[in-house]
C-alpha cells in the first residue's frame, strides 16, 4: 500500500487540504484536474505547480486536494502552501530547497472589519436610536 500524506496549506481566507502519493504526476483539485480547476489562469497553475517542480516531483507524486474559501488566487497559494508541507513530509531534504524560495512560510495576511475591533459595537446602533427618540 502506498503512503498517503496529509498536509494544509493556508493564505489569507482560504485553506488548502493536501493529500500526496507516489503516483505519475496526476493533480486533482476539488474533483477536478488542474486546467479545469483554474482553466485559463496559466499564471496560477505555474504557481500551484512550482513546489513540485522546484523539487524536481512533478512526475514521482500524485495530488488530491480541496480547496475552501477565498477566490482562486488565495486557494491557489494555499495549495502551493499544502503541497510544500506534504512535500517535506515526504521527503525532509526538499525542506533546503523550498525555504529559500518562501514556499514553507504562510501568508497571513487578512481583512478585519473594523468593528470587530470597537468592544460593545452591537449597543451602538441602539445607544442613537434611544438618544434619537428620547
Amino acid at each position: 500500500m502506498a503512503k498517503k500524506i496529509y498536509a494544509t496549506g493556508r493564505r489569507k481566507a482560504s485553506i488548502a487540504k493536501v493529500w500526496l502519493t507516489p503516483g505519475s504526476g496526476k493533480i486533482t483539485i476539488n474533483g477536478l484536474s488542474l486546467d479545469a480547476w483554474l482553466g485559463g489562469l496559466e499564471a496560477k497553475k505555474l504557481r500551484v505547480k512550482q513546489p513540485l517542480v522546484l523539487s524536481k516531483q512533478d512526475s514521482s507524486v500524485d495530488i488530491v486536494a480541496t480547496t475552501l474559501g477565498g477566490g482562486f488566487g488565495g486557494q491557489a497559494d494555499a495549495l502551493r502552501h499544502g503541497i510544500s508541507r506534504a512535500l517535506v513530509t515526504f521527503d525532509p531534504s526538499i525542506k533546503a530547497i523550498l525555504k529559500p524560495e518562501g514556499m514553507m512560510t504562510r501568508d497571513s495576511r487578512v481583512i478585519y472589519n473594523i468593528l470587530d475591533t470597537i468592544p460593545h459595537v452591537k449597543n451602538i446602533p441602539f445607544l442613537i436610536f434611544v438618544n434619537f427618540i428620547g
